[in-house]
């Protein structure tokens, strides 16, 4: 089975191809066009410019994707993010993929961008055991889910204000580090030298309440009152950045591993931008052996928004249907609505 996957949910636009081999799926192409250097001028994203680059690179992006195969006609399904995301930016692949579903006569099935994430987990993986607890980070959204099965989830917790990842920005976007701001902050953060003369502390939001929401508006109030009046050098962004990073890292996995234990998870999954995070992936790997859980995260190049992930959870959706259901998706090019308010 062939799978092409869509992904337009933010500022990458990006097409993959993927192969289904006795259960297992194999990567045929994912490409993917960012438009950072573009937003780097305005330190973010710019909505109105992030659809007209879509615009742009959508054709030349699915070109590109099915290069292996030449023809559309030979794809079995096409997957597409409808939501959550900006909407000026889905709705462009949205438009792409109906039309393809409705030229070539191809099953569409829309796809939630964080259950995306989630699925890129899936990509050459089949020891995942349920009940698993999933961690989705990302510079919009940092969500805890229960996924019972393929098709059963629970969400645990979420974040009340700002993302994880838009905590990272804005923090970057305080000490001048560029953007985005996560890759800077790590950066930044592994030239601390622990016998620095800053001794920073920053709070970690909500990490002893008993629920499972997050919190990190206060966390980049603190970082505002710390810099106030200083003198912001070399090694005081280092510091500071440092300790940011451990801040939200430590919340991050600390709840992680409580629900995990909690809800007597078999696996833990990290999904989302943030992943890509070294920190983030050591300190959740060490918290999930004490736990006794096994960390389950993809390789960095699919942690950030991409189409495979997209295609993956496409193929694991459509086979949990049901015959009637699958021949209805061959009408879904009518259907599918982008939704600006959906979560998973």
């Amino acid at each position: 089975m062939l799978i092409l996957g869509l992904e337009t949910s933010c500022d990458e636009t990006s097409a993959a191809l993927l192969r289904s081999e006795k259960g297992r799926l194999k990567i045929l192409s994912n490409v993917v066009s960012s438009q950072v250097k573009i937003h780097r001028r305005y330190k973010g994203i710019v909505p109105e410019v992030a659809a007209r680059l879509h615009l742009e690179k959508i054709l030349p992006v699915i070109k590109e994707a099915i290069v292996e195969i030449k023809n559309l006609q030979k794809i079995d399904l096409i997957a597409v993010t409808f939501g959550p995301g900006l909407i000026t930016s889905l709705l462009v692949g949205v438009e792409a993929a109906k039309t393809l579903s409705y030229l070539f006569k191809k099953p569409l099935i829309p796809i939630n961008h964080l259950e995306g994430h989630i699925y890129a987990n899936f990509i050459n993986e089949q020891s995942i055991r349920f009940p698993a607890v999933c961690l989705v980070v990302s510079g919009g959204h940092t969500e805890l889910v229960l996924m019972k099965d393929l098709s059963q989830y629970q969400k645990l917790g979420s974040t009340r204000d700002d993302a994880a990842g838009e905590c990272f920005d804005k923090v970057a976007k305080l000490l001048n580090l560029g953007y985005p701001g996560g890759p800077a902050i790590e950066k930044t953060a592994q030239a601390f030298q622990r016998d620095s003369p800053f001794s920073l502390n920053l709070p970690r939001p909500m990490i002893g309440t008993h629920d499972f929401d997050f919190s990190f508006s206060g966390l980049k109030t603190a970082v505002l009152y710390k810099i106030k009046g200083m003198k912001i050098d070399k090694n005081f962004k280092e510091a500071l950045a440092y300790e940011t990073q451990e801040a939200i890292i430590d919340v991050l996995a600390t709840k992680t591993a409580r629900a995990s234990r909690e809800f007597k998870a078999k696996s833990i999954i990290l999904s989302g931008g943030v992943a890509a995070n070294e920190r983030l992936r050591v300190m959740m790997k060490e918290k999930a052996e004490k736990s006794g859980k096994k960390l389950f995260v993809p390789p960095k190049n699919l942690c950030t928004d991409n189409a495979a992930m997209i295609a993956a959870a496409g193929y694991f959706r459509y086979h949990l249907l049901n015959k009637k259901q699958r021949l209805d998706l061959l009408n879904n090019w009518r259907k599918i609505k982008v939704d600006p308010n959906l979560m998973l």
